[in-house]
């Protein structure tokens, strides 16, 4: 049977482009609160908010019910409200790091016993190399994103003897809904900065997706990969 798979966010962005993916080699399911595409790329869908983990949990019981198993979970979900910080309002902060990091853990905590019984158990979460460095005006977002190392590396620890790979993938600037609304001078400052001189696309993150569930990341866990086009080597020449 073909691995079960789970993208959470998979309405848009990052987390559409990786649920397309994944269909290639995976029967897919994919999570968010909207899905403005109806034709999108996942086998079926689930409409929950990653913030409700008994919505959550509802959602993967049925998938491994309907499915027989768990096999690839990746977390895609995210926001950002970005403000400086002693602008940022306490729902700003909360509603990050809920959606951020609360919501990758509730989604890890339900899906974590199908994953302990699956020969081929991959956990993926979506970070960002903000997480490693922090970004002006990104509190909020950077620490949600930082978090996400932290929990990895945890869970790592906890499914290796059940054999299940947990690592993060960190984004550079990639050119998504989320980004497409920012001026037009950040967007060049990003390139600017970017030694490889363009900004990242969705499916340059599914891609690394790909690998990190394939059989041959199989050794690897615990992990941050930067995907990002050489940004956090620092200044371009």
């Amino acid at each position: 049977m073909r691995p079960t798979a789970l993208v959470t966010g998979a309405g848009r962005g990052i987390g559409a482009a990786v649920a397309r993916a994944l269909a290639h080699d995976a029967w897919v399911a994919g999570l968010d609160t909207t899905f403005p595409d109806p034709d999108g790329p996942s086998s079926a869908e689930f409409t929950a908010d990653v913030t409700n983990p008994d919505a959550i949990a509802d959602a993967i019981t049925t998938i491994a019910s309907e499915r027989e198993g768990l096999d690839w979970v990746v977390c895609a979900a995210g926001i950002i409200r970005d403000r400086v910080s002693w602008k940022m309002s306490d729902d700003d902060w909360t509603r990050v790091i809920a959606v951020n990091l609360t919501g990758a853990f509730n989604t890890a905590r339900a899906a974590a016993p199908l994953l302990r019984r699956s020969a081929r158990g991959r956990l993926v979460f979506i970070g960002s190399i903000n997480g490693i460095r922090g970004r002006f005006g990104q509190a909020n977002y950077a620490a949600s994103k930082a978090g996400l190392v932290g929990l990895a590396r945890s869970l790592a620890l906890e499914l290796a003897r059940d054999r299940v790979t947990v690592n993060v993938i960190a984004p550079g600037f990639i050119d998504t809904p989320m980004t497409q609304s920012l001026p037009d001078e950040v967007v060049a400052r990003a390139v600017a900065r970017t030694p490889l001189g363009r900004l990242g696309s969705p499916s340059d993150i599914a891609a690394a997706v790909q690998f990190l569930c394939s059989d041959g990341a199989g050794f690897m866990t615990g992990a941050v990969l930067p995907v990002d086009g050489g940004q956090l080597l620092g200044d371009v020449a």
